[in-house]
This record gives C-alpha cells, sequence and structure tokens, in this order.
C-alpha cells in the first residue's frame, strides 16, 4: 500500500513537471513568435537558445520545444551544429503561399458576395474604410507597435470575409495554413507596407456588390499586388546568404 502511494505521488510529480514544462513552451513559443511578426527578430536573424533562455528565465528544454514548434510551422529553420535563425523563404515557398491564399480567399469572396446580409456589407464597407486609414498614418508611423496593430487589424478584415461567406471549413483551412500571417512577414520584411489609396474600399465595394465574378476578380487581383516587390526583395536575399552553404562544425 505504501509503494503504491509513492508510485501514485510520483506519477502526480511527473505529470506537474510535464504540464509546467508544457506551459513554459507555449509561452516562449508566443513570445518568440511575437518578437517575429513584429518584425522585432527580422528574416534570417539567428536565433540563441541561451540569450531566450536569460531573457525568458527558463532553461534550454522550453526554448527548445518552443522552436522546434516554430521550426514545424515554417516560421523559423535549423541546422545541426551550425544553428537556428528566422527562416529566409525561397521563391518558391512565397508563390506557393500566395498561390495558397489566392485559392481560398478567392472562393471566400465568392461565397461572402452571394451570402452575406445588408448588415454585414455596411460592417465590411466600414472596416474597409477604417482599414485604409490606419495604412495611411502609418506611412509617417514608425512606431512598430502601431505597425503591428494595423496588420493585426488587416488579419481580422480578411477573416470577416471568410465568416460572411458562412463556410467554417474554409475559415479553418485558412487559418490552418497561416496564409495571411506569412503573406504578413513577407510584406513586413520587403517593407511593403502602403498600398494604394482605397485598396481596401474597393475590395469590399466589389464583394458587396453580390456579383460573385467581380468578387473573385477583385480578390485575386488584391492578393497578387506587390508580390513582384516581395520575390525581388527575397531573391536579394537568398543572393547574400552564406548561412545554408555554411559547413557544420566538425
Amino acid at each position: 500500500m505504501q509503494k503504491e502511494s509513492r508510485s501514485n505521488g510520483a506519477g502526480r510529480r511527473a505529470a506537474l513537471f510535464g504540464r509546467s514544462r508544457s506551459t513554459l513552451a507555449n509561452r516562449a513559443y508566443a513570445q518568440i513568435r511575437d518578437e517575429i511578426l513584429r518584425g522585432n527578430l527580422a528574416i534570417g536573424d539567428v536565433l540563441s537558445r541561451r540569450k531566450f533562455a536569460k531573457i525568458l528565465h527558463m532553461s534550454f528544454v522550453p526554448i527548445t520545444e518552443a522552436l522546434q514548434r516554430l521550426e514545424s510551422e515554417g516560421l523559423v529553420e535549423s541546422r545541426p551544429r551550425i544553428g537556428t535563425r528566422v527562416r529566409i523563404p525561397s521563391e518558391e515557398d512565397i508563390r506557393g503561399s500566395y498561390e495558397i491564399r489566392e485559392a481560398l480567399e478567392a472562393q471566400s469572396a465568392r461565397l461572402c458576395a452571394a451570402r452575406m446580409t445588408d448588415g454585414e456589407k455596411e460592417s465590411l464597407k466600414k472596416g474597409a474604410e477604417h482599414l485604409d486609414r490606419l495604412y495611411q498614418a502609418g506611412q509617417s508611423e514608425a512606431d512598430p507597435v502601431f505597425l503591428y496593430s494595423v496588420h493585426t487589424y488587416h488579419m481580422g478584415f480578411h477573416m470577416r470575409i471568410a465568416e460572411f461567406a458562412r463556410c467554417p471549413g474554409l475559415s479553418r483551412a485558412i487559418e490552418k495554413e497561416q496564409v495571411l500571417i506569412f503573406n504578413w512577414l513577407f510584406d513586413t520584411s520587403a517593407r511593403r507596407t502602403v498600398p494604394p489609396l482605397r485598396f481596401h474600399s474597393k475590395l469590399a465595394a466589389a464583394i458587396c456588390s453580390g456579383n460573385v465574378l467581380r468578387a473573385d476578380e477583385a480578390m485575386r487581383s488584391h492578393i497578387r499586388y506587390g508580390l513582384d516587390i516581395v520575390l525581388k526583395h527575397f531573391s536579394n536575399l537568398e543572393v547574400s546568404n552564406a548561412w545554408r552553404s555554411r559547413k557544420p562544425v566538425s
């Protein structure tokens, strides 16, 4: 009986330790991911486990777990005995992300145009106008916190279109593929932050017209805008990049 009690106690302690480590790893993941998406950690920056452990007051174990999760999501990359860094996407990665987003969001726009209510149309138009004002304000705003909030609102605007499409599976697919996050990251890195005047208002008007084909075309054009700028930026990064070709230390 005493032996069983000790065994149960050890099991509880192990479970508590596991939950604690998992909580720390989740916190490290959220904070590092947030730093990347805010642009405080730029694409190509080397990530130091020792530095994160010191800043976050954690051991290497939860930091390592957090970086492994970020690597599985494509935000960071590692090489044995060389290190980990914020991932520099290839041209194939970027084109693939844009193509997935175009396919998902064009369908979202089509369904939204066909199914949204009058109240939702007004909500989408107002949201688009507000987003355009935020982007224009961001043209002279250097505060990274403000720019982060603009990108967050932008993501919310596109997810609202998916919500009004009334296809939960489509919304989940957009979130699961993280296409909005990756396009946001590409834009931030390439400094493609100020779209044309009324960029989102024109998209909202096309969707709210109720014309499915017009909504589809407007969304595809909206997503493709600036792709060439992003590709050129990352092409220059790859040309000057020696990290992938560096040989591991023997």
